[in-house]
């Protein structure tokens, strides 16, 4: 089994928080990725560690199936045991999210329960062609958790998302394309590469800038129109006057490629 985190040439830090070919949550896993991911809140920590985006891959059969259904059946007190599954699950959830850098998901096979809460986390998808989505929870008589009940709404619309949730509905690669879930789908076996070339192409660009972006589209559900134009017209001053910003202008007047990161 590969390691919780590994990193690849260019930027780019490779996590796994699923084990085994079902693609079963793994705690200590998810521990220790959300564990390095909140040293990477912001982009001043980013650079110093040489990170430009975040790739969630497994090499199992499928992306991630949630947790260990047969360890919940079997729980003494299973309230309890699922809560305290759920809570480690959100420490990873939050540190995933608010991670200044972009994060990629190459998603192959299923993504359920959890598994789908992750990808609608996630900053860009990638998707296989035989990949499949399913909430999954109702099928064992269970609530969502991992966000599922903000994030989804939030991509497909209330309608959608209650349609999806309530009547557990799978979602196919074109359906994920058509909702806005997958940024991309590819043949199953190109899946790998194409979601390590997104995540190698995210991490050369301008780190600072991607995170103003990220934080920017997260605080504007909750953001009246003015309070959103002042956070831009601050977050633009700081990309101007910074590193990024003086190579974007260097190259755009010299015309040539952008070379953010030497």
């Amino acid at each position: 089994m590969t390691a919780p985190i590994t990193a690849l040439d260019g930027r780019v830090l490779r996590c796994r928080i699923a084990a085994g070919k079902a693609g079963t949550l793994d705690g200590e896993a998810m521990t220790a990725v959300a564990e390095t991911l909140r040293g990477l809140v912001t982009a001043e920590q980013a650079a110093e560690q040489g990170v430009g985006a975040i790739l969630l891959a497994h090499d199992g059969g499928s992306f991630c199936t949630g947790g260990d259904v047969r360890a919940f059946e079997g729980a003494e007190d299973r309230g309890a045991y699922v809560k305290q599954l759920a809570d480690t699950f959100h420490e990873f959830l939050e540190a995933y999210v608010h991670c200044a850098v972009p994060s990629v998901a190459g998603v192959q096979g299923w993504a359920a329960g959890a598994g789908m809460s992750v990808v609608l986390a996630t900053d860009i998808v990638v998707a296989g062609r035989s990949t499949k989505l399913r909430p999954a929870y109702p099928g064992i008589g269970f609530s969502p958790d991992g966000g599922m009940s903000w994030t989804l709404p939030r991509i497909v619309g209330h309608g959608r998302a209650r349609q999806i949730l309530l009547t557990d509905q799978v979602l196919e690669a074109d359906a994920l394309l058509d909702t806005g879930i997958a940024a991309s789908v590819v043949e199953d076996a190109e899946l790998a590469a194409e979601a390590e070339r997104t995540a190698h192409r995210l991490a050369q660009g301008p780190t600072a800038a991607l995170g103003r972006i990220k934080r920017l589209l997260a605080d504007s559900w909750a953001a009246d129109l003015r309070t959103q134009l002042d956070a831009e017209a601050a977050a633009i001053s700081a990309s101007a006057s910074g590193a990024e910003g003086a190579e974007g202008l260097a190259s755009f007047v010299g015309k040539r490629v952008p070379r953010f990161h030497q």
